[in-house]
This record gives structure tokens, C-alpha cells and sequence, in this order.
């Protein structure tokens, strides 16, 4: 899909040629310095009764008097005052529901209102979320719209700062949709081995370099935990490891790189602590996090920033099997200490712990992991904001600041030592899982334990990964949120 910028006075913008023309209006703003044309039919439809001043109601006009364009929809974004990003997002994403099955190709968006960089890019994330569709195990599936175009009507004053906005829109939509594209995919699709070999195309891009470690190579680094994991699976595992070298040359070996760790796991049976059969199809989701990362990396080849970043991929199945790990059973993790194997659909804390250590050689200036952590999480929070956990206040603090700007919010949970009390083992340096309270908190206490010489965050993306019901399907999540943390750097 195009995306551009176009700087157009006032008064012509009666005479914008496109298939449709969105209006995004505001009670406030929405007959100040606005084309006659627009303007009368506005009133019209006031006077009318069909548009009332409320944020989400549009309307929509065919042939509309007075215009070039083919179709007009007016669609509120603020009933009063100026309107958010978040608001413009869903008023944009509300009229091209409207206009996407029209036969649609080319639509321009007109903001009836100041536009910012933030504003350009939430037009882009609305736009992008329009036209995905999965279709690669679903040749039946209709076809996707037509819509190829999208022009962005700014004044000139606003222009620079809308081709910003677009541009980064344009960047974060390219990963929201890898990561999307993998995460939907069936893990008879999407196994460890098909996550190495995206991340090996990725490694084709400009910057990015790639390594995959088999299973002798963990088995080397003593990453006894994440290989419990996978024992049970025929499917061979995969640490994948991805490189972006953006700083500058002088500065390339004296910048440490944030590192991004991303659960992996293809699909989650639960392995001998197995899960209940209603909805365990969506356990191909549980590979989120890594999908993520992926996302990420796509974005970043797309933006080139002067930074560093690693990306950690450790990919594997759980599933049961004569050779699965028990409850039980104790295991030996790279940093050392052990683990006694409570649950074994505990499992994602059990990969994730092994490449925390193996983060470490890296000096990494921060490490976030992001992981489809736990269905505590999902009761905590629901499915609107990530669970966000860290030892480190200002870490935490610009993940939650660049959340909000990326629309792709999280919420900040506790990390009291209280909550430790509940991993302690008569059998081994700590147990898996804690009691059901607070699951979400010890599962990440069980991470802190890994993360002790490490500015680390953790971000429990079980509640915002993926879509149920009619809408099944991955979203992309955090990927906004991860990128624009770089991008502040």
C-alpha cells in the first residue's frame, strides 16, 4: 500500500481527486478555514440528523455535491477539543470499514484538525489494519480490498511533520505485519524451524546479521532448561540470534545494544501437565513474543536508526511424549541454578531464563523479554494493556511513555520480594510456578531471578497477542510499543 503526504490549501480541497475523501471532524474545529463545498454538506448532514457529535459516528455520501472525490465520509473524531492519535486511529479505521469493500483503491484522509507526526502515523496503523488479510492456509478466503492508495491532506505548515509520522507509520506497519503473518500462521506451519528461516531472510537486510544455534550448541552452553522443554518434540529447536549494527562506526564497539528476548514456543500442549482441549488451538500463539522480535527487526531495516540491537529467538515445541520433561523433575539452567519442574506448562519462563543468561555477553545497555507469559495476566489486565514488569524505574517508565505514543499501551505490576517466597523448593534452588494468586507476578519473580546483572523489563503480552472469536488472529503487539523505545534512544 502507497502512503503520502499532500500539502493542499483550503480552499481547493473540493477539487482532491480519489475514490473516497475521509473528513475527520471535530465540533470544535469543523467549519474553521474548511472548502465551502465540505462545509455545506457538513450542515447538511447535521441538520439532518445523520452525523451527531460523537466520537466513532460517520456518514457516508456518494457522488457528493460540489467534490471531485466519489464518496465523502465524514467521521467524527472528537466531540469537543482537539482530537488524540488514539481517536484519530479509530474514527480512520471506522470510515474505511465504510469504503474497503467499494472497490476502493485510492482513499485521502483530511484531518480537520492540526496534524502531527503522532497523527500520521496512527492514519497509517488504521489504514494497514484495514487491508491485512490472512490468506496463506485459506485459499477460499475473499478477496483482500482493493485499496492501494492512501493520501494524507495536510497544510503546508504540517507537511514536515507528517511525512515523519508517515514514514514511521509505514516502517512499524511492515513489522506489525511480520510478526501478524507469523503469529497466524498453524504450527504445523510455523515451526521452530520455519521462525530460523524468517529470521534468516531478515539477515538478507541491510544492517541485520543472523546465527541459528541447534540443539548441540545449547547443549554446549548448558542451556539445560530451555532443552527440557523441547526434549519432548520431535520438532528440533532453534536459538535464533539476530544483530542490528546502526551506531555509527566510531561509536558501533562502545554502544551497548538493548537486547529484545522473545518466547518462542510454536505451539503449547502443556506437555505432561496438559493443557484443557477447548481453545488449545490458539497455543499457536504462544510463539508471539519471537514473532515480535522478528517484527521488530523488520521495522528497524526499514528505518535504519543509528543503534544497536540483538534480538533472542529461543523456538521450540512443548508437547507430551515418553521422552517429555515431568513434573518433578529437576533441571540445570546456563546460569547455573536449578529448577524444580512443578508444571511443565510452566514452560515459557523455562526458555526464556536460558537466553536472560545468554543475554549477558552481550553488556547490554537494557533487556526487555516479551512473552505470552501467563493467563493470569489476561485475568489481571484484560486484553488492552501488556503486563509490565522491571527492575529498573526508568526503564519501566519509558516503556510505559513510549506505549502511550505508540498506541500499544502497557500497565506496570509489582515486583515485591513477598511474591519470591512462593518459588521456594525443597529439592531444588526454586520451583517453576508459585501457588494460583498472582501468577502473573511470580512468573516474572522467576524471571528476575535470571535477570540480576541486567537492566531488564518483562512484558506478559498473553492479554494483547492475539484476538479470539470472530476476530481471531495475531495482532502484531508490541512491536509499536518496542520500536518506539528504540527510536527514543
Amino acid at each position: 500500500m502507497e502512503f503520502k503526504v499532500l500539502a493542499t490549501a483550503s480552499e481547493k480541497l473540493a477539487q482532491t481527486a480519489a475514490d473516497a475523501l475521509i473528513w475527520l471532524v471535530t465540533e470544535d474545529a469543523a467549519t474553521q478555514g474548511t472548502d465551502p463545498a465540505l462545509r455545506a454538506l457538513l450542515e447538511q448532514v447535521v441538520d439532518a440528523g445523520d452525523l451527531a457529535w460523537k466520537p466513532g459516528r460517520s456518514v457516508l455520501l456518494h457522488k457528493p455535491q460540489g467534490l471531485v472525490a466519489k464518496r465523502l465520509v465524514i467521521a467524527v473524531a472528537s466531540g469537543g477539543g482537539a482530537a488524540s492519535a488514539k481517536a484519530v486511529k479509530a474514527a480512520v479505521g471506522a470510515a474505511l470499514a465504510q469504503v474497503k469493500q467499494l472497490g476502493v483503491k485510492h482513499v485521502a484522509v483530511l484531518l480537520g484538525m492540526p496534524c502531527d507526526d503522532a497523527h500520521a502515523e496512527a492514519v497509517v496503523a488504521a489504514a494497514s489494519d484495514a487491508v491485512y488479510l490472512y490468506r496463506h492456509t485459506k485459499p477460499s478466503a475473499p478477496e483482500a480490498p482493493q485499496l492501494a492508495k492512501l493520501s494524507l491532506i495536510v497544510e503546508r505548515a504540517q507537511a514536515k511533520a507528517a511525512q515523519a509520522g508517515l514514514d514511521r507509520g509505514v516502517a512499524i506497519a511492515e513489522g506489525v505485519k511480520l510478526a501478524r503473518e507469523c503469529g497466524n500462521r498453524p504450527a504445523n506451519h510455523c515451526t521452530p524451524s520455519f521462525l530460523a528461516d524468517e529470521a534468516k531472510k531478515l539477515g538478507k537486510r541491510g544492517g541485520i546479521k543472523c546465527e541459528v544455534l541447534e540443539r548441540k550448541d545449547c547443549e554446549k552452553l548448558g542451556m539445560g532448561s530451555f532443552l527440557a522443554v523441547a526434549q519432548g518434540s520431535y520438532e528440533p529447536l532453534k536459538f535464533i540470534v539476530l544483530r542490528y549494527d546502526g551506531a555509527p562506526d566510531k561509536g558501533r564497539k562502545a554502544q551497548a545494544p538493548v537486547v529484545l528476548v522473545g518466547k518462542g514456543i510454536t505451539f503449547d500442549t502443556g506437555g505432561i501437565s496438559i493443557k484443557p482441549a477447548p481453545d488449545m488451538d490458539e497455543m499457536k500463539f504462544d510463539m508471539c513474543g519471537a514473532a515480535s522480535v522478528l517484527g521488530v527487526f523488520r521495522t528497524l531495516a526499514e528505518l535504519q536508526p543509528k543503534l544497536n540491537v540483538v534480538g533472542l529467538i529461543p523456538a521450540c515445541e512443548n508437547m507430551p511424549s515418553g521422552r517429555s520433561v515431568k513434573p518433578g523433575d529437576v533441571v540445570t539452567s546456563m546460569s547455573g541454578q536449578t529448577i524444580e519442574v512443578l508444571n511443565t506448562d510452566a514452560e515459557g519462563r523455562l526458555i526464556l531464563c536460558d537466553a536472560l543468561t545468554y543475554a549477558e555477553r552481550f553488556k547490554p545497555a537494557a533487556v526487555i523479554d516479551i512473552a505470552t507469559l501467563t493467563g493470569a495476566c489476561v485475568i489481571a489486565l484484560g486484553h488492552h494493556r501488556s503486563g509490565l514488569f522491571s527492575t529498573d524505574e526508568a526503564l519501566a517508565q519509558a516503556l510505559l511513555a513510549c506505549g502511550e505514543r505508540a498506541l500499544d499501551p502497557a500497565w506496570r505490576m509489582p515486583l515485591d520480594d513477598e511474591y519470591e517466597e512462593a518459588l521456594k523448593s525443597n529439592f531444588a534452588d526454586m520451583g517453576n510456578v508459585g501457588g494460583r494468586a498472582g501468577g502473573a507476578i511470580t512468573a516474572a519473580m522467576f524471571l528476575r531471578k535470571f535477570a540480576g546483572k541486567l537492566r531488564w523489563a518483562h512484558l506478559d503480552i498473553a492479554g494483547t497477542a492475539w484476538k479470539s472469536g470472530a476476530q481471531k488472529g495475531a495482532t502484531g503487539r508490541p512491536v509499536p510499543l518496542l520500536v518506539h523505545y528504540l527510536l527514543s534512544r
